[in-house]
C-alpha cells in the first residue's frame, strides 16, 4: 500500500498546556483508520491540523507523499471535512448546496453538474430533491453533509464523529455509506465515540490518550496484545476471594466498569468458571470473546471510557 497521511511527532501547545505531546499516525491509501480516545486528549487538535485550520509547533505531517504547505493552497483541495455539526445552508436546496461547496472547491460549472448528479444519486438524495435542508431530517442532513465533503473528490476525507448526532436507524444508513466509501478505496480518517462503530468500519484503529496515540493496528492486532482471548465478568460480594482464585489459575484480574474482570486463556464454559472460583459467592457471572471496548480499557483506562 501507499501512505495517504504520515505525521510524525507533533507538538502543539495553547499557551502553556500542552494539547498534542509526540503525535504520529501513518494511514495508506483505501484505508479506514479510527482515530479513538476520551474528550480533551487532542482528536480535534489533530483533525484542525490535517485541515490547515491549525499549525504544529513542532513536527512533520504529509499528505499523499508531499509535505503539507502553510502557503499552498492546493493542499485544501486534498482533504474533505465532515464534522459533527452539520455546516449546510438549511434554506437551500440538497442539489444547490452541493453545487455550492463543488464551487468553493474550484470546480468549474460543468464539474459541478455531473458531480452533483453523481452523489444525489448515489446518497439517494433525488427523493428530497425539493425539499429544503432545513426541513431535513437530522440523519439525511448529515447524509447530504457527507455528500458535500465529497464534492471536489478528495485524496482524504476526514470524519469528525459523523454520526454523533443521529438515531440508530440513521446512523446505520450511514454506516452502509462509509462501508460503501472503503469498499470504493475512499482514504477515510474517522474520529468516534462509538466503538461498535470503529469495529465494523475501519480496517485499524489508534487509540489516543494526553496528545499521543498509545496503541494502534488492526482490532484483531489489538485483541492478540490483551491478557487473555475471553473475558469473564464478574459481580461477588467477596471480591478478594475472586481474584485469588483467578490468580492462582493465573488469569489476569482487573476490576473495571463496577465488575470484576477475568481475562481467561480461552473461551471457558460458565460450569468451568463456576468450578474455579467455588466458594466465593457470586451475584452475576458472564462469559464472552475479548472485543475493542475490552481492548480500549485495558490500553487507556476506565476514567476514559467511551460508548459501545
Amino acid at each position: 500500500m501507499t501512505t495517504a497521511l504520515e505525521i510524525n511527532d507533533i507538538h502543539k501547545a495553547f499557551g502553556r498546556h500542552k494539547v498534542l505531546d509526540g503525535f504520529s499516525l501513518r494511514l495508506e491509501r483505501g484505508e479506514i483508520l479510527g482515530l479513538l480516545g476520551p474528550n480533551g486528549c487532542g482528536k480535534s487538535t489533530v483533525l484542525n491540523i490535517i485541515c490547515r485550520l491549525l499549525w504544529p509547533d513542532v513536527g512533520q505531517i504529509s499528505l499523499m507523499g508531499q509535505p503539507l504547505n502553510r502557503m499552498n493552497n492546493k493542499d485544501h483541495s486534498l482533504v474533505g471535512f465532515c464534522t459533527q455539526r452539520c455546516a449546510l445552508y438549511p434554506d437551500l436546496f440538497p442539489a444547490e448546496n452541493l453545487h455550492f461547496f463543488g464551487r468553493i472547491h474550484g470546480l468549474s460549472a460543468q464539474e459541478c453538474q455531473q458531480r452533483v448528479a453523481e452523489l444525489m444519486r448515489t446518497f439517494s438524495l433525488n427523493t428530497f430533491a425539493e425539499t429544503r435542508v432545513g426541513q431535513l431530517s437530522g440523519g439525511w442532513q448529515q447524509r447530504l453533509h457527507l455528500a458535500a465533503a465529497l464534492i471536489h473528490q478528495p485524496a482524504l476525507l476526514v470524519l469528525d464523529e459523523p454520526t454523533a448526532a443521529v438515531d440508530v436507524e440513521a446512523r446505520s444508513g450511514l454506516w452502509r455509506l462509509i462501508e460503501d466509501l472503503r469498499d470504493r478505496g475512499v482514504t477515510i480518517l474517522l474520529t468516534s465515540h462509538h466503538l461498535a462503530e470503529a469495529e465494523r468500519l475501519c480496517n485499524k484503529v489508534a487509540l489516543m490518550r494526553n496528545g499521543k496515540v498509545v496503541v494502534s493496528g488492526s482490532v484483531a492486532d489489538l485483541l492478540v496484545r490483551m491478557p487473555g482471548q475471553a473475558v469473564a465478568k464478574v459481580q461477588s460480594e467477596d471480591p478478594e476471594t475472586i481474584s485469588q482464585r483467578a490468580m492462582l489459575r493465573g488469569w489476569t484480574v482487573r476490576q473495571q466498569a463496577g465488575h470484576i474482570k477475568l481475562f481467561l486463556p480461552q473461551n471457558l464454559d460458565l460450569r468451568d468458571i463456576m468450578e474455579a472460583l467455588a466458594g466465593a459467592k457470586l451475584t452475576s457471572l458472564s462469559v464472552q470473546p475479548v472485543s475493542l471496548d475490552d481492548a480500549y480499557l485495558e490500553f487507556i483506562g476506565e476514567d476514559s471510557l467511551i460508548q459501545i
